[in-house]
């Protein structure tokens, strides 16, 4: 088997939100990146595959990643390519063929070609609804509530039966709502658009589909990175599960200080309950091992157009 570098890691779904994110940072770290996404052209006007070494294939595809990992040297991979959860309902079959099959495929690669560490982008709908005043943690039992979460769930699962029969180091990072500009989002576009619309000079309205006094988990798109990069980075995890760091926000305070940093901007809320995740989650395991810190929302908002948060 040929020599593996210890600084050569492949992210899968990096022509994605937080795959983009990932890579950047990594690459910025000193790694040397294998960026894989789908064979399709990258829309106009974006730089998904402007950085580093890149690839097009499905990961449904075993021989084709066989090629891969056969071609290129590969010690961790961050895994992040997934259908998201609307996509997953229309589509369940190629939801179930992707997020399951397209996983067991990269597990499987990386016990034939010793890949050191496996890092799994799974998500916080792993633990289902839960009330208003749970905070949830890692030992709370999971009970996701649709198939993209049941997906996230059995992927953990496989990881720990890798870990156990293999040796493989498979962490998983339960990630909430990710928010940042660029988030191009079809079906909750005020993710991105809370940062892209806020220095608006004209009159701007947003929708947030959630009740005024719902709480919401938000992570920066950054922060996801920033953790996913510490797990790369670090000699061994004490954990194969960890609570991404996410701050609970209650909706009708998102509200009031968006309109306070610009009063162009209006801010529309439906009526909708959180359901199929957490209201607040507990991070204290990640935070404690490794030093996660995260970046107050309101700062972020603040700062991304030069205002000031009181």
């Amino acid at each position: 088997m040929m020599e593996i570098p210890s600084n050569s890691v492949l992210v899968t779904g990096a022509r994605g939100f937080i795959g983009r994110a990932v890579r950047k940072l990594l690459q910025r770290s000193g790694y040397s990146v294998l960026a894989l996404d789908q064979p399709e052209t990258a829309a106009p006007g974006t730089d998904h595959f402007s950085l580093g070494r890149e690839i097009g294939i499905d990961i449904t595809h075993r021989e084709q990643l066989r090629s891969l990992f056969h071609a290129r040297p590969i010690a961790a991979i961050v895994h992040l390519a997934a259908i998201l959860p609307t996509m997953a309902q229309r589509e369940p079959a190629r939801a179930t063929q992707v997020n399951v099959g397209g996983s067991l495929n990269l597990l499987e690669m990386a016990r034939q070609f010793g890949v050191r560490r496996f890092i799994f982008g799974s998500s916080l709908s792993v633990y289902g609804t839960c009330p208003a005043e749970q905070v949830v943690t890692e030992m709370d039992r999971a009970a996701p509530e649709d198939l993209y979460g049941a997906a996230k769930l059995y992927v953990e699962q496989l990881g720990e039966a890798y870990r156990q029969a293999y040796g493989l180091e498979f962490i998983s990072l339960r990630i909430g709502r990710v928010v940042g500009p660029g988030a191009r989002s079809a079906t909750s576009a005020w993710r991105s658009e809370i940062f892209e619309r806020l220095g608006t000079a004209t009159p701007a309205e947003i929708e947030i589909p959630y009740a005024e006094a719902e709480r919401i988990l938000l992570i920066h798109v950054e922060d996801v990175a920033e953790m996913f990069l510490k797990l790369v980075q670090v000699q061994r995890a004490a954990h194969g599960i960890y609570n991404a760091a996410c701050e609970s926000l209650v909706v009708g305070d998102l509200r009031r200080e968006l309109e306070r940093l610009n009063r162009r901007l209006s801010v529309k809320l439906g009526g909708r309950a959180v359901v199929g995740n957490p209201r607040q989650v507990d991070w204290s395991r990640i935070a404690g091992e490794f030093g996660v810190r995260v970046v107050p929302m309101f700062e972020r908002l603040a700062s991304a157009w030069g205002l000031r948060h009181d």
